[in-house]
This record gives structure tokens, C-alpha cells and sequence, in this order.
């Protein structure tokens, strides 16, 4: 060899070819060949110093200001935290509809409108026999829809095998609780 301190080896771990016009990396300094000089390319880990693209807050659509050295996302992530305008950043109510049967202070997510009244009542109350409703737009019977209120009853007997008797109840109760709404 006429030139033993000429050229370099690529410093990508899979390559180690000598090449006799290596390429430096801007980022992270090392020496590379033709086929992995790109950051891309050797997957450099330290690609975002030389990013130059300016990231914008998904809120207020402010360009954020990002210094060497730092990511993005976290810089994005402190703005939101605190330095942010928009209007709506601090209103994240979830459950915003309440229950207008009185005494109930409970919130929904949805809203949950009764057909006859056209109150918003919630998951509790939301069948008009349950908010008293005085807007009822069919005849039913406290009695008759007394029995969709109460609790399911499970079957009796031994090991609480299903019985006809109790299915054909079951079937009955459905029945009136259609009825109801």
C-alpha cells in the first residue's frame, strides 16, 4: 500500500467498508460512506438537531420556537401547559348535562331527553314513570310498570335451574316493559 492513512472506514456497524472519500454527518460527526451518510440511512441519534422544520401549536396555531438541542413534542407539551391562548384549552367538562329531576344532581355525558316532557334526565331517571312525568302521551298503569322497576328476581328452586314458570314470568316482564316506555 502506496497510502495507508487514506480514506476511512464507514462507521455504520453493518458496513465498516473503506471508503477513500467519506462523508462526514452534521449531526452526530461521524464518518460514512456514500450508501450511509444520511441520517435516515444510519439512523443517526441525533437527526433532530438538524431538523429545521418549526412545529406549530395544535391549539392556538402559534409557531413554537424550538432551540438546539431540544424536541419538539416537549417544547409543544410546555406551550399547551402554560403559555397557550386558545379559548377553549381550560373547558374539558365531560359530564355537562344534568339531571333535572329534582334533588338528582347527577351528570351525564350524553344526553338522555325524555320523548314526552323533553327534560334531560339521567340513566336514574330517564323513563317517564321514574321522573314523574306529567306529559305522558299513553295511558299506562303505575301498577302495570311497577313490576319493570323493581329488581329482576332470579329463579327459585334447587340450584336455581331455569323452570318454565319463571321463564314465561321473564317473558312477561319484558312484554310490560315495552309497554312502559
Amino acid at each position: 500500500m502506496e497510502f495507508p492513512d487514506l480514506g476511512k472506514h464507514c462507521s455504520e456497524k453493518t458496513c465498516k467498508q473503506l471508503d477513500f472519500l467519506p462523508l462526514k454527518c452534521d449531526a452526530c460527526k461521524q464518518d460514512f460512506c456514500k450508501d450511509h451518510f444520511t441520517c435516515a440511512a444510519h439512523r443517526c441519534p441525533f437527526a433532530f438537531k438538524k431538523d429545521v422544520q418549526v412545529p406549530v401549536c395544535p391549539l392556538c396555531n402559534i409557531p413554537i420556537p424550538v432551540k438546539k438541542g431540544e424536541i419538539p413534542d416537549v417544547v409543544v407539551g410546555d406551550h399547551i401547559d402554560r403559555d397557550c391562548k386558545h379559548p377553549g384549552k381550560n373547558k374539558k367538562k365531560i359530564f355537562t348535562f344534568q339531571c333535572s329531576k329534582e334533588g338528582c344532581k347527577k351528570k351525564e355525558m350524553l344526553q338522555v331527553a325524555c320523548d314526552q316532557c323533553h327534560g334531560n334526565f339521567c340513566i336514574q331517571h330517564r323513563h317517564p314513570l321514574d321522573h314523574n312525568c306529567r306529559h305522558e302521551s299513553r295511558p299506562s298503569s303505575k301498577a302495570g310498570c311497577s313490576l319493570v322497576r323493581t329488581a329482576e328476581s332470579k329463579p327459585s328452586g334447587p340450584l336455581n335451574t331455569l323452570s318454565s314458570s319463571w321463564l314465561a314470568q321473564q317473558f312477561r316482564y319484558q312484554s310490560r316493559w315495552h309497554m312502559c316506555i
